[in-house]
């Protein structure tokens, strides 16, 4: 009689190496080195992402199962390394600081549309109908590869010159937690 035994569940720090939100899944290779470990989409859901970018700094639980290394729950995401706060449409000049960025409330939204194709989208502030603008590389510096309609999110939004532009995403937890919410 064979048992199939799960051994028992580690920490591992490592980066995404990709993740497909239409196919719900990804994988992700530990700093340390060995085989890829799975990342599967209702892991990452349950962290309160429906994605997460490439490149980006992840610490999961780890567990060895018969069909290889599975995270079994995100601590914690890290947009990837080059990943500056600012608004590349805004011009080059145009930069976040970390103090601005910090001092910005967030508020809870949620994603009104979303085109990774197009590489933007508008989501809609609870209790407010006007759109906020959320371009691709926001998303992307936030830790995040995608949208789905309805999603709900945290965002960190300032005026621009054509309307709210979110020069964050977070999930969603993090708006009802958030200290500098009014």
């Amino acid at each position: 009689m064979t048992e199939d035994r799960q051994e028992e569940a580690v920490p591992v720090q490592g980066r995404v190496k990709w993740f497909d939100p239409g196919k719900g899944f990804g994988f992700v290779i530990a700093d340390e080195g060995g085989p890829d470990i799975l990342l599967h989409a209702n892991v990452l859901r349950n962290f309160g992402q429906g994605s997460v970018a490439d490149g980006s700094a992840i610490r999961l639980v780890v567990q060895r199962t018969a069909r290889g290394l599975q995270a079994v729950q995100v601590l914690e995401i890290e947009p990837p390394e080059d990943a500056a706060p600012g608004l590349p449409e805004a011009g080059d000049s145009f930069q976040v600081d970390a103090a601005t960025l910090a001092e910005t409330p967030l508020e809870p939204a949620r994603v009104k549309w979303f085109d990774k194709g197009k590489g933007f989208g508008f989501a809609n502030a609870f209790g407010n109908p006007a759109d906020i603008f959320i371009h691709i590389e926001v998303l992307r510096r936030s830790g995040l590869a995608d949208l789905q309609p309805g999603e709900a999110v945290a965002l960190r939004a300032i005026e621009g010159d054509r309307g709210r532009m979110a020069i964050a995403v977070e999930p969603w937890e993090n708006a009802s937690s958030d200290p500098s919410r009014r």
